[in-house]
């Protein structure tokens, strides 16, 4: 199993099927764990994917729409069950507060955990650490939403060879990459003689949103975009006043901002099949897509030879 995954727990909207569950999406990244937009039924469809309550370290909601957050309860009441040790951080809208608390305390249960709330103020980063960094921008929905990204930092990857011809090896190698520099021989070596630069993973969670700069934002240049797609072009009349994208706009995002790989969900239940989802938004994005079925799980892309910049971009 990758290291570096995205589960897809469900991928309904806002009515279940008897084939695709309400929304749910966990990101397993290396220790760590984010889960999505946890809907109704989200505990149940850990269980039959197999990833442990102990695996989620922050849960990211974009808003508190039913099918985005009804599943919240039972997944905060399990991780108190099933005794995870390390904090959880629940991040969400401020502006919902007020319904963050309902799910919070739905129920009488042995609250043990250590639930962290850190509610969204402002776009921005809302969290950084050595590895990576969380960030947040409004959305354009029928309620207050933000849509988030994911990204690593970028780092330099040593190259063997010239590790190889400068003789460095062992203690030598791992003082070159605490401090930056060693010195063998009366000689200093920096790390950027013998490395070359290593663009951080990135990926960006879209559900649910009108066209907007902010969608644009969000997915520029990411490996891996997850993109609701509720509507196929019949419905784009329907689309915009529900406050939801076309397969084709999500497409077009992906292209505009040289997304490597599209994941389409958040499916109408009017639907029996993705088949034009899939044609629609391959129209305008030539890179590879998938439409998300319940259970799927799709690999973190390799790291793409693109430069480190992330500046959107946005051709209208």
């Amino acid at each position: 199993m990758s290291s570096r995954e995205l589960v897809v727990l469900g991928t309904a909207s806002q009515v279940p099927t008897s084939a695709r569950n309400h929304n749910g999406y966990m990101l397993l990244w290396d220790d760590r764990g984010f889960l999505f937009d946890p809907g109704e039924g989200t505990q149940r469809q850990m269980t039959r994917a197999g990833v442990s309550a102990h695996r989620i370290t922050r849960i990211l909601i974009t808003h508190f729409h039913g099918d985005h957050c009804l599943g919240l309860p039972g997944v905060l009441q399990r991780i108190s069950l099933d005794g995870v040790p390390h904090p959880v951080t629940v991040h969400y809208p401020a502006a919902s507060q007020r319904f963050y608390e309902r799910l919070r305390w739905a129920s009488i249960y042995h609250d043990k955990a250590t639930i962290v709330p850190s509610p969204v103020e402002e776009a921005g980063v809302q969290h950084v650490d050595a590895a990576l960094r969380i960030i947040a921008h409004r959305l354009d929905h029928t309620a207050p939403t933000f849509g988030y990204r994911i990204e690593e930092h970028d780092t330099r990857a040593f190259r063997p060879d010239a590790l190889e011809a400068l003789g460095l090896r062992g203690a030598s190698v791992g003082e070159l990459k605490r401090e930056g520099r060693v010195t063998i021989d009366d000689r200093t070596i920096t790390v950027e003689e013998v490395s070359e630069p290593r663009r951080g993973q990135s990926m960006a969670f879209l559900l649910d949103t009108r066209m907007c700069d902010a969608a644009f934002t969000l997915a520029q240049g990411v490996d891996l975009l997850v993109c609701e797609a509720t509507y196929t072009d019949s419905e784009s009349r329907e689309a915009r006043n529900h406050g939801h994208l076309t397969a084709r706009e999500a497409g077009e995002i992906a292209a505009q901002c040289g997304v490597e790989t599209l994941v389409l969900t958040h499916f109408s239940r009017r639907y029996r099949d993705t088949a034009t989802h899939e044609a629609e938004a391959a129209e305008s994005f030539g890179g590879r897509i998938i439409a998300a079925t319940d259970m799927l799980r799709v690999p973190m892309p390799a790291r793409a030879a693109r430069p480190a910049s992330r500046t959107a971009r946005r051709d209208r």
